[in-house]
């Protein structure tokens, strides 16, 4: 009898480990949206290689197949973020290295990656299933190096070494188009006044799509004080800044306009000095809404040079005196009252 019961518990342990092991061998199904596949870094530079233009593009479904097991170890690798979303497909591997258009199938491309296939799945199928990949044949050319702040505006520099750098680019580029960049940051920019910093310059291919040139450079901006000059700016133009609720209601009387609309003392670079000369207001008075609630109070409040952003960014201009202050009263205007017309006389 109890040879019979083991038996009975083994046969019934057995099937279902045979149920269980078939679950798992049968093939499932798996779609993962918005993979990123990008294109690598060439070895050759002379090659600049892109999905019609972009280094990269989305590949907005793929399904995948395997044994259940595999499928729901993806699954959890997905939800746990240990599952690679980005692919990178490497033209000189796929022999796509001959200028002009290619086709690449994506779902072949994608069975042979290695990543796919050591997890014990295969593509069924993509969206998009087709991209076109361009390849553009670069030329070697002495290109200057230019200095940009990273806002991209152009800095004065007070020497690159070398000033001239060999770069790859595409062979139609001539005049301003054929350049390498450098771009500094603030502390960097800072550094470079005080002494040398090196740089590797970049060429930009397309907006976005930056490619190194080899070697670094050496940069030096202009010391503070060769940098900014001192300047008296005459007959200021004052603008005010208020709201609606002030405008038409109140008409502000300015106790010192001598003082407000006077004499302004900057230090600034000379193209500076000529924006702000050329700004249509060069102070601004801020009126603020609780303003009108002072009655005849004579409020003061400091005026705010209205310094060209772009050169503020750059620290090419600043105030070399302290702030002005305006002294000012808000008065009601009163609506002006109509006469009353006279009543006909009715015979």
């Amino acid at each position: 009898m109890r040879i019979n019961v083991r038996k009975i518990l083994a046969t019934v342990i057995f099937t279902l480990l045979i149920w269980v092991w078939a679950d798992l061998a049968l093939d499932e199904q798996l779609t993962v949206s918005n993979l990123k596949l990008s294109v690598a870094k060439s070895l050759n530079p002379s090659l600049w290689v892109t999905f019609s233009g972009q280094s990269s593009i989305t590949l907005d479904k793929v399904v995948l197949k395997g044994s259940a097991r595999r499928i729901a170890d993806v699954r959890l690798r997905i939800n746990e973020g240990r599952f690679g979303r980005e692919f990178y497909f490497d033209p000189e591997h796929e022999k796509m290295t001959t200028p002009g258009d290619h086709l690449l199938e994506l779902a072949g491309f994608l069975k042979e990656i290695d990543r796919i296939s050591q997890l014990g799945l295969t593509v069924v199928s993509v969206e998009p299933n087709t991209v076109t990949v361009s390849v553009v044949e670069l030329q070697k050319k002495t290109v200057p190096v230019r200095c940009f702040d990273d806002n991209q505006n152009p800095l004065k520099t007070a020497s690159i070494v070398p000033p001239q750098v060999e770069a790859f680019v595409p062979a139609e580029r001539e005049g301003t188009a054929l350049e390498a960049k450098v771009v500094l940051s603030r502390r960097e920019m800072e550094q470079a006044r005080l002494a040398a910093i090196e740089k590797t310059p970049f060429i930009e291919l397309a907006p976005g799509q930056n490619r190194e040139v080899g070697a670094a450079v050496k940069i030096t901006l202009p010391k503070e004080q060769e940098r900014l000059q001192e300047y008296l700016v005459t007959n200021v133009r004052m603008g005010l800044s208020l709201s609606a609720n002030i405008e038409g209601k109140y008409k502000i009387e300015i106790a010192n306009p001598d003082a407000v609309m006077g004499t302004v003392a900057i230090r600034a670079t000379p193209d500076a000095k000529r924006a702000y000369d050329n700004m249509r207001y060069q102070v601004i008075l801020e009126i603020d809404d609780s303003d009108k609630d002072k009655g005849n109070e004579e409020i003061r409040r400091d005026l705010i040079c209205n310094f060209p952003p772009e050169y503020v960014r750059r620290d090419e201009i600043m105030l070399n005196q302290p702030p002005v202050q305006a002294r000012f009263r808000l008065v009601p205007v009163t609506p002006a009252v109509s006469e009353p017309r006279p009543t006909p006389v009715q015979n």
